[in-house]
């Protein structure tokens, strides 16, 4: 079984020889672990590719975004990265205060065809599921925008100029999953922050009469040209959720606690595919990797049962020894107790 047909069949809840793998590498693994990466990818080879294209330039880009040090990215935001690569933290939103709402308009620039069709030829040439990062992200994009704490009060007081900034930018998302689907990849991330949905009554109506519909059409793109839906989250929402899997999400990464997440998991066994599932904190932690295999053997028990659902999928960063990530993937090896 390939990994394309193997990952193919997790999504469809078909049966299948083993939960697909999706590794991680997060920034500075692959230049300073070289020897390390090279390893895990000869004895766990990732069943999914990740395919990123590089943005052009844009007409509001200002510095280097990849140094320490403040730079603006082509939505006109402004960011510093951490003197030690540390995340970028955003210093500057480019709507905040009285600037002019019906007047900004979001960077055509990035959505040239020609980006969008280099993807192909590397498609054409894996055997590996091919998963496309998208900029879909509404409500995440909209608080950077206009600052958190204004969006979000402006949200919940109806502000028309606001509204209409957001059906902008749902404009612009559904040309660039539109660009996304037409290529040769089999699926498409879209995400956005659904622990800003979980904090009160008011957010979750807001998530629900505004941008679910528009999660919903992008669903309805995707599936149009016959490619599946990944969503992934910032922070947790079970009622989000429910949501998400009524509107046709494929799969779905989340760090739930893991009591929580069994709950998720014996809910909506069948109807999404688990993208991940094991909590960070545990891959993460120094103790013995016994932690690791009881976690993974908690999420198996949950969802591994030969018939889909479920993709293995963890993080690695430099802190992370290799030894923890290996066992992480043996552990989905190991055959399960059999259960009378």
């Amino acid at each position: 079984m390939i990994s394309r047909d193997r990952v193919i069949r997790a999504l469809n809840h078909q049966s299948i020889d083993r939960a697909p793998r999706d590794l991680w590498l997060l920034p500075g693994m692959e230049a300073g672990r070289t020897d390390d990466v090279a390893e895990m990818n000869a004895r766990f080879p990732s069943d999914v590719l990740h395919l990123e294209t590089k943005w052009p330039p844009g007409k509001r880009s200002k510095g280097d975004c990849q140094r320490s040090g403040p730079c603006t990215d082509a939505w006109g935001c402004t960011w510093r990265l951490g003197d030690h690569g540390g995340g970028a933290g955003l210093i500057e939103s480019p709507l905040a205060g009285g600037t002019d709402l019906a007047t900004y308009e979001p960077p055509a620039e990035l959505l040239d065809p020609a980006r969008f069709a280099k993807v192909n030829p590397v498609c054409g040439g894996t055997g590996r599921f091919a998963l496309a990062g998208s900029e879909v992200r509404p409500l995440d994009r909209l608080r950077q925008l206009r600052g958190a704490e204004t969006a979000v009060a402006e949200l919940c007081d109806g502000n028309h100029e606001l509204h209409a900034l957001l059906d902008k930018l749902h404009g612009f998302f559904c040309e660039e999953v539109e660009l996304w689907a037409k290529t040769q990849v089999d699926g498409v991330i879209l995400g956005d922050d659904l622990g800003w949905v979980a904090a009160s009554q008011g957010h979750l109506k807001i998530w629900q009469s505004l941008f679910k519909p528009l999660f919903e059409e992008y669903c309805a793109l995707v599936h149009r040209h016959d490619k599946f839906v990944f969503f992934l989250s910032q922070g947790t929402s079970g009622e989000a959720l429910d949501d998400l899997v009524e509107i046709g999400v494929d799969a779905v990464h989340a760090q739930w606690p893991h009591e929580e997440f069994q709950r998720h998991a014996a809910r909506h066994r069948g109807r999404v595919t688990f993208w991940g599932g094991v909590e960070r904190r545990k891959v993460e932690s120094p103790s013995p990797c016994g932690d690791i295999r009881e976690a993974v053997f908690r999420v198996r028990k949950a969802l591994d049962f030969g018939a889909g659902g479920v993709i293995s999928q963890v993080s690695w960063g430099s802190h992370i020894p290799l030894q923890s990530i290996a066992t992480f993937f043996e552990q989905w090896l190991v055959p399960l107790p059999v259960t009378v």
